[in-house]
């Protein structure tokens, strides 16, 4: 179990609100937001970096602000965001590695990929509080994560050596091969055995998928001990994540790194669209989330004390 330092300590205390608990806007995601920006696949090529650009300015404006703390992609953007006075001072900024989509090995697996050109020292550089890396995990297949953890195990030790605060997020899937039925029956021991992997590699907090159900987030957070873990949203729809936020935080979450829950049906490519839905849909859903936080961190420290 790896402990935090003084200067990453203070990185994720600044992605944390009052409660001590993390409340993250994501918004890093570049095809996932095309694709909800434009049905067909030649309008979505046409959808340039500067327009995703304006979208995640928007989502920073009326959510981030009310969340104190954004996570956004070193290609659409920043620097903009701090240069153009889009963020407030008070918020933190979070700065994803990983690129857009993934490689695939001979054998059908997910290889991740980062951003050319982003490390520790750039994400300093750009302005970031600290960064997140996703990688993909399958710890049931061994032979699926050589390459990943490589590139996991880099990136720890370089946020290390510099002494930035680093949030370490990993996915798993499904294999071609493989039934639905069968995957969601190993999902929740491959969300507790990624985990134990990237904790193994020195990952000092962890953004993951609903692990799916009361026990295996108390599973989850067993393993962990001091190490915090926020729950991510994957896109499902507001509701289902309300109800997932509850049972992550009864359990011993740290909190909430939630993106598209919040803001897949508000961004439109009319910016007067988006701001007008952010502020009246996706900002009552994200005091909703932070209602269900603020409860159970508020228990969480008394039982601390």
């Amino acid at each position: 179990m790896s402990m935090m330092t003084t200067a990453e300590l203070r990185g994720y205390q600044q992605i944390c609100g009052d409660n001590g608990a993390m409340m993250v806007i994501a918004c890093d995601q570049r095809g996932g937001m095309r694709q909800l920006l434009a049905d067909d696949p030649e309008a979505q090529a046409k959808i340039a970096n500067d327009v995703l650009g304006d979208t995640k300015a928007d989502i920073t404006r009326y959510l981030a602000s009310e969340a104190g703390c954004v996570l956004v992609d070193p290609v659409c953007a920043v620097p903009h965001l701090v240069d153009n006075w889009v963020l407030p001072r008070n918020t933190a900024l979070l700065i994803g590695l990983d690129a857009s989509g993934w490689d695939v090995s001979p054998e059908g697996y997910r290889i991740s990929k980062l951003c050319d050109g982003v490390n520790a020292r750039k994400v300093r550089e750009l302005g970031g509080t600290g960064g997140k890396i996703m990688v993909y995990l399958r710890s049931d297949k061994p032979e699926a994560n050589t390459r990943n953890l490589e590139i996991l195990k880099d990136c720890i030790d370089d946020f290390a050596r510099e002494e930035l605060f680093l949030v370490v997020e990993f996915l798993t899937y499904r294999l071609e091969d493989e039934s639905k039925e069968a995957y969601e029956a190993i999902f929740p021991q491959l969300i507790l055995d990624g985990c134990r992997m990237s904790i193994d590699l020195g990952a000092k907090v962890l953004k993951i998928p609903y692990p799916g159900s009361d026990d295996a987030c108390a599973a989850v957070t067993k393993l962990c001990g001091d190490t915090p873990w926020a729950v991510l949203s994957a896109g499902v729809d507001h509701s289902t994540f309300l109800v997932q936020v509850e049972s992550a935080m009864k359990h011993g979450a740290s909190g909430v790194i939630a993106g598209r829950s919040l803001w897949k049906d508000c961004i439109s490519l009319d910016r007067t669209v988006t701001k007008s839905r952010l502020q009246e849909i996706a900002v009552p859903r994200l005091r909703e989330i932070q209602a269900i936080i603020d409860r159970y961190a508020k228990t969480q420290r008394r039982q601390a004390a």
